[in-house]
């Protein structure tokens, strides 16, 4: 039987222990072993069961604690309790164009913060993330990736500089699975600590960790660096708060009744920051971290797909933080209570009590607005109240020894009281109040909520001098209708509007794309531009790129290692092809170029025909390091009908760059010999002629790689 369906209410006792092994705390008014959501939760009686409820909750607490050892010394530390004042966290791609600049070719740090003040508020932290999803296209290790960030480790270093100059703490990944590229030679928290001691990183983010192991905690220690440990998803071991003092939670139940988090009612200085880098209308989100008093996890750009905050869920943020922000020290009180009993049924409100003040966050949880009486509290005699979401000051209506308070809450929408008591004084508590006032008079009702995907462009690519035969190495393509069917390979994504790539044809961007297309008679190389001619290419023009960061790596003293010289040109970057083939007068190939000469007019899988065949592509190389590609005629067997050589299973090759306001990428095509193990997280391969790669682009010295070259084609 529900306990708060009782009549009259009788004390009942909770047993929490077998029902809290996830990320959140059973409602009040459940029976211990009760799912999160069934019919009829709307009929539970909160107020009823509440304060039983509290009382069981904390003697859990304690047993908890005291099972644990727990000891708080690391929440008392001065130089990692800035984590307790860190509500709005961001996960930022290094490619993110409002963070580099790639034609001015330096850090933007400004730009990017300036955008997202302007839009929510503004972050505490950043997260910032230069590994996957390209990790794996060679094998560098997550190590490598971030020492070929554009000015390497100085570079870096400077960036973070930019966001401590702006007040924003700094965190590092570190990713536990990357096991199959090159072998780093020592610990990942030994590695990893050092790259936040060079560059002054306040903090570690753990990819895929349920908890930051320790070790990464005493690295960092050991250096002179204390850092704040953040896992990606949720504590697993209570023990782990010990020196995790902060950590994501993902997937809060969408029920009428809002959840507790688990871990911010073990420690309430352990700071939570929700994640749901999916969701696109994000109410219920910023509803479960209002009533918890814990921060959000603003993540807009993921792995290159853009999916911002709408305008109402924007300011929604925005206001909540502001509260949040300014009553800090309250939002981490000891005392804090979920489940104050409210007076209008389907809203909720947690109290935060903490030296002479106190904070009541509001959610509606109703489709409808509410006025009237929402709250009685005890009388405080001297007390001065507040309306903070609205930002006016209020006189309760005194009811015996009750002050009962009286404003609107917005359908879905949030509310915040303050109390003050006699003799206390909050600092610029007026200024407060008049940003809130002005903030109010916008209702969040009033603002779009309507989610739209990026636009991408497709970059031009400028036509070549006509020429009524091929140039000596090339093939003449014939013209024909094709059928251009092509899907992108990302790992994550699902069939999002905004996945994958946009051509001009269609509305959007989208993983699977289809058109039927009348293919003009061109000329493509037969086989992948080599070391050779790229060594012509530099002899003629002295070409030197601005950026030279991995510029021709794997040459020896200027030149293609002995017996290089008929394998595939690699450690170029878009730019360099581009150059090489203007200087060759010739152009890159549109990828549906590449494709119809790869596949003729049958829609092969592949362009030998429809099976695997082993004989007509280089070995497959699961080791840890790349091994020298093979010589571009090496596998007459993989020829396709038209009979160009080495399409595919050697090295990925450059075609089509898309962008849109945060990102670029380009489309490789081929795949490569390397297949990295231990991780499904690596760069996946798109052998078939149906797939194609999808490289997120930031600067020419991240960007070159050991298993991406090039071929050229002339138009005709």
């Amino acid at each position: 039987m529900n306990p708060a369906d009782e009549d009259p209410p009788r004390k009942t006792h909770y047993h929490f222990s077998h029902v809290t092994t996830g990320r959140y705390l059973p409602t009040p008014g459940k029976a211990p072993g009760w799912p999160f959501a069934e019919i009829g939760h709307w009929t539970i009686d909160v107020n009823a069961s509440s304060d039983d409820w509290i009382a069981s909750l904390r003697e859990w607490r304690r047993e908890h604690l005291t099972r644990i050892g727990y000891d708080d010394a690391n929440y008392r530390r001065p130089e990692l309790q800035w984590a307790q004042r860190n509500f709005v966290h961001a996960q930022m791609m290094v490619e993110d164009r409002y963070f580099y600049d790639p034609v001015a070719q330096k850090y933007t740090v400004d730009r990017y913060l300036d955008d997202l003040e302007a839009r929510y508020g503004g972050i505490d932290s950043v997260l910032i993330w230069y590994v996957y999803p390209n990790i794996g296209v060679d094998d560098r290790n997550q190590f490598d990736l971030a020492r070929d960030l554009p000015g390497g480790l100085d570079g870096l270093r400077a960036a973070v500089a930019d966001f401590h100059r702006r007040g924003v703490k700094v965190f590092l990944p570190t990713m536990p699975w990357d096991h199959g590229t090159r072998e780093q030679g020592e610990a990942d928290w030994l590695a990893v600590a050092k790259i936040v001691k060079a560059v002054g990183a306040d903090g570690i983010n753990g990819d895929t960790y349920n908890g930051v192991p320790r070790a990464f905690f005493d690295s960092c220690d050991a250096l002179g660096c204390p850092v704040v440990l953040e896992p990606e998803s949720t504590i697993s071991a209570e023990e782990q708060l010990i020196w995790n003092v902060s950590s994501w939670g993902k997937k809060a139940p969408a029920d009428v009744v809002p959840s507790v988090a688990k871990f911010k009612w073990l420690e309430p200085r352990h700071m939570i920051h929700y994640e749901n880098r999916w969701g696109r209308e994000r109410t219920n989100d910023l509803q479960y971290m209002f009533f918890n008093g814990v921060g959000y996890n603003a993540w807009e750009n993921i792995w290159g797909i853009w999916n911002q905050f709408t305008p109402r869920n924007a300011e929604a943020l925005r206001r909540c933080m502001l509260i949040e922000r300014k009553f800090a020290a309250q939002m981490t009180s000891a005392d804090w209570r979920p489940y104050a009993k409210t007076l209008q049924a389907g809203v909720f409100a947690s109290e935060f009590p903490r030296d002479g003040v106190t904070v009541w966050n509001f959610v509606n949880r109703n489709e409808y607005a509410l006025n009237g009486e929402q709250i009685d509290v005890p009388y405080r005699d001297g007390a001065r109240y507040f309306d903070l979401w609205h930002g006016v000051a209020l006189t309760p209506r005194i009811d015996g020894d009750k002050a009962v308070f009286e404003f609107a809450l917005e359908a879905h929408g949030f509310g915040a009281l303050l109390a003050v008591d006699a003799g206390v004084q909050i600092d610029a508590l007026d200024a407060f109040l008049v940003q809130m006032r002005e903030r109010a008079k916008t209702p969040l009702q009033s603002l779009s909520n309507t989610w739209h995907s990026i636009p991408q462009r497709l970059v031009a690519i400028e036509p070549t001098k006509s020429a009524a035969s091929a140039h000596d190495g090339m093939v003449t393509i014939p013209a024909g209708d094709f059928d251009f069917l092509v899907q992108g390979i990302e790992i994550e994504g699902q069939t999002w509007a905004g996945l994958d790539v946009q051509y001009p044809w269609e509305s959007s961007a989208r993983r699977s794309h289809r058109r039927r297309m009348r293919i003009e008679r061109f000329h493509i190389d037969r086989t992948p531009v080599t070391n050779a001619q790229f060594k012509k290419f530099i002899d003629a023009t002295k070409y030197v790129p601005r950026d030279a960061h991995n510029f021709l790596r794997d040459w020896k003293d200027g030149a293609p290692q002995p017996g290089w010289g008929n394998k595939p040109v690699t450690w170029v970057s878009l730019e360099d092809a581009r150059a090489y083939a203007a200087w060759a007068g010739k152009r890159l190939p549109r990828e549906w170029e590449w494709q119809y000469a790869a596949q003729g007019n049958d829609g092969r899988a592949y362009p030998w025909g429809n099976d695997w065949s082993e004989a007509a592509v280089p070995k497959t190389n699961r080791g840890r390091h790349l091994v020298p590609p093979a010589d571009v005629d090496a596998h007459p067997r993989g020829a396709s009908p038209f009979g160009v050589l080495d399409l595919v299973g050697n090295v990925w090759q450059w075609t089509d760059e898309f962008e849109d306001e945060h990102t670029r990428a380009a489309v490789l095509r081929g795949g490569s010999s390397y297949m990295p193990q231990t991780s499904h997280w690596y760069f996946p391969q798109a052998h078939r002629l149906d797939q194609h790669g999808k490289l997120l682009l930031m600067a020419p010295g991240k960007d070159r790689s050991g298993l991406i070259g090039f071929r050229c084609a002339v138009d005709a």
